[in-house]
């Protein structure tokens, strides 16, 4: 979770947001505090600059707390860096993009000359604080969907697999052939609504999903998707070990 977002100009705070209840959220919110940090940290990337042998500062650990901290330098505009807190449950990798998206929308919200005639007030850029909002809400979605997709990737592994390609139906010739669980009924025993790619590989085993309403057999379902029923079957069988439905 990324906890607060900072920009600094020539050691200034040029920009602060706080989005989270953090350890040092009341360090950050006083502006004398913010100053004397901002400066600190303009100094030490300052420092490594120095130093080409040494690299630049991409991430630094509070000793005192589980909050880490990322640098981001913006090369468009001289002694600009981009600072972010987050928590351990946060990537680097992540967080530097988020810091690369919040350096791009930046400058195309100010021009270099703004940043550059920059008065020195903290309210100079504070509108600048609903773009971060959209770009962090962004983030949080993206990494909720990372998330989901390892718990549907660790549920596919107990599904069977319906990855072949759909087969056409073929003509049943008696009646007698056809099993009588092709007459059940598939049934949600949630209301609610799911994404089937999320469970299901295929778009036919997709659209297996979007005819199931409780009242369709196995057969109808075929039927109408031109389809064999054993393939219908199988789609019904993973949503039922995965929870979502039941045969009527």
């Amino acid at each position: 979770m990324i906890c607060d977002v900072i920009i600094i100009k020539d050691g200034l705070p040029l920009f602060s947001k706080n989005f989270s209840n953090s350890n040092i959220k009341n360090l950050l919110s006083q502006e004398d505090n913010l100053i004397m940090i901002s400066g600190f940290f303009s100094a030490l990337n300052s420092f490594s600059d120095s130093f080409e042998q040494l690299g630049t500062i991409r991430e630094l650990k509070l000793s005192n707390n589980n909050l880490k901290l990322s640098f981001l330098k913006d090369s468009n505009v001289p002694d600009l860096i981009y600072l972010a807190t987050y928590d351990n449950k946060s990537d680097l990798l992540n967080v530097q993009q988020f810091l690369k998206k919040i350096s791009y929308n930046f400058l195309k919200e100010f021009s270099i000359e703004q940043i550059s005639n920059w008065n020195g007030k903290l309210d100079y850029f504070k509108q600048y604080e609903d773009v971060v909002n959209l770009i962090l809400e962004e983030e949080n979605r993206k990494n909720q969907d990372q998330t989901n997709n390892k718990i549907f990737e660790f549920f596919n592994s107990f599904v069977e697999d319906d990855v072949k390609p759909f087969e056409p139906k073929k003509e049943i010739k008696n009646v007698e052939e056809s099993p009588e669980y092709y007459e059940f009924i598939p049934n949600f025993t949630t209301s609610k609504k799911i994404n089937p790619k999320y469970y299901l590989t295929g778009d036919s085993s997709c659209h297996v999903y979007e005819q199931i309403n409780g009242q369709k057999s196995i057969n109808q379902i075929a039927n109408l998707l031109n389809i064999n029923q054993s393939q219908v079957y199988n789609v019904c069988k993973n949503l039922i070990k995965l929870g979502f439905i039941s045969f009527n």
